[in-house]
């Protein structure tokens, strides 16, 4: 009797040791307040999946003896989008050797991106005298399965290169050649043998395997399959990482959620919507796209919210770093999805480094160095009474 009241005595101390605990623990972020987690409607076989790419992305730190380098700009993937979100200025890309639509000079010369570090022994690349260049910061990634199944035809759509009604937005694709690895889907639009790219800040690749390929490739000196070339020798040589943990990561951010909008029905974030269709910001960060057809049918055929019509925009000569790639010009930069942008500082140090660059440091300060067609609404905004001005800077953090 003895030993089981002593057994009790234990048993209940541990049950309440285990609550008090409980209690203390951090309660998890609400599902708003990050970017990270997949998509609803994946299958079991889909999310293990998702894990594996989650693991490849945000936990694998390579070394010299699993592959990186021997020049480089980071170690893994995730340190330049930690949990899933914007870069900051200490780990911009700085892209180099093109000018004009004429393609990259400097090939031969390390371009079109420069690896800063490097292992002991090397030296780390500059950018050759006389090289146009441009930093770019490391977009976040969530929510890119969805504008990577928007079918071409709608993107085209868009389109008005020539300003056909008069409301001075042209904006234009980027038409760009397709690597030797990619198979276009089959609804994909040519254009004197090039296709239309979709991501990153000039639209250069056309689908999320490029942008791993080459991340993977340019970013951390990892050869793959597809990208077999060492960023410093310039030889082929023998896969650093699996097709399969590549395609895993291309898996994961296809599969990343979109982001979740915030307080969606507050009266100030709603009339801050009104007055951002007013200010006639919508005319290019599209408040709605859909998807077509996609082999994951978590992403098939759905409406979605990202503001953003993929294209390429003159934003001015402010903007305008006088290099480019693909067949846009220096000037011209896609315009970034909104979505998720009042999460930006949570990846960022806890301050906004907005743009293409990081230059702009709040929102109304990216706004303002709109130029090129996007200058009426930049005035437009910047004449709004304080009181508007706010609501729709609220709107924007809602995002």
């Amino acid at each position: 009797m003895k030993h089981l009241f002593t057994a009790l005595l234990f048993l209940t101390f541990g049950y309440i040791t285990f609550i008090s605990c409980t209690k203390l623990e951090p309660a998890a972020p609400a599902d708003d307040a990050i970017l990270d987690g997949p998509v609803e409607g994946l299958t079991p076989d889909q999310k293990a999946r998702f894990l594996r790419g989650d693991v490849a992305f945000n936990d694998e730190i390579f070394t010299a003896e699993t592959g990186l380098g021997p020049l480089f700009v980071a170690a893994s993937c995730g340190s330049c989008h930690a949990g899933d979100g914007k870069g900051h200025p200490f780990i911009t890309l700085t892209r180099f050797g093109q000018s004009d639509t004429s393609g990259n000079m400097y090939l031969a010369h390390g371009g079109p991106q420069l690896q800063n570090r490097a292992l002991p022994g090397y030296t780390p690349e500059s950018v050759p005298a006389g090289a146009p260049s441009s930093r770019f910061l490391p977009p976040a990634n969530t929510g890119m399965g969805f504008l990577e199944a928007v079918t071409d035809a709608d993107i085209a759509a868009m389109a008005d290169p020539k300003d056909a009604d008069g409301d001075g937005i042209s904006g234009v694709c980027n038409w760009i050649a397709l690597a030797s690895y990619e198979t276009p889907s089959p609804d994909a639009i040519v254009w004197k043998g090039k296709y239309i790219g979709r991501f990153g800040r000039k639209a250069a690749a056309l689908n999320l395997l490029q942008q791993t390929a080459s991340a993977y490739n340019q970013d951390m000196g990892i050869t793959s399959e597809y990208e077999p070339y060492d960023t410093y020798s310039g030889h082929s040589i023998e896969p650093e990482v699996s097709n399969q943990t590549v395609q895993d990561v291309v898996f994961y951010l296809q599969t990343l959620k979109a982001p979740i909008q915030r307080t969606p029905d507050a009266p100030d974030v709603l009339r801050g919507k009104e007055l951002f269709v007013q200010v006639e910001c919508a005319k290019c960060h599209k408040p709605e796209l859909k998807t077509g057809y996609s082999p994951i049918a978590a992403l098939s055929y759905k409406t979605f919210h990202p503001y953003t019509d993929l294209l390429l925009h003159d934003m001015g000569p402010g903007l305008d770093d006088g290099y480019t790639e693909g067949h846009a010009q220096t000037y011209e930069w896609r315009t970034p999805a909104l979505w998720g942008l009042g999460l930006s500082r949570n990846s960022q140090g806890g301050q906004y480094f907005l743009l293409h660059d990081g230059r702009a440091h709040s929102i109304e300060e990216a706004i303002l160095l709109h130029g090129g067609e996007a200058q009426k609404s930049s005035s437009l905004f910047a004449a709004l009474p304080e009181g508007d001005k706010n609501k729709l800077l609220t709107f924007l953090e809602s995002l």
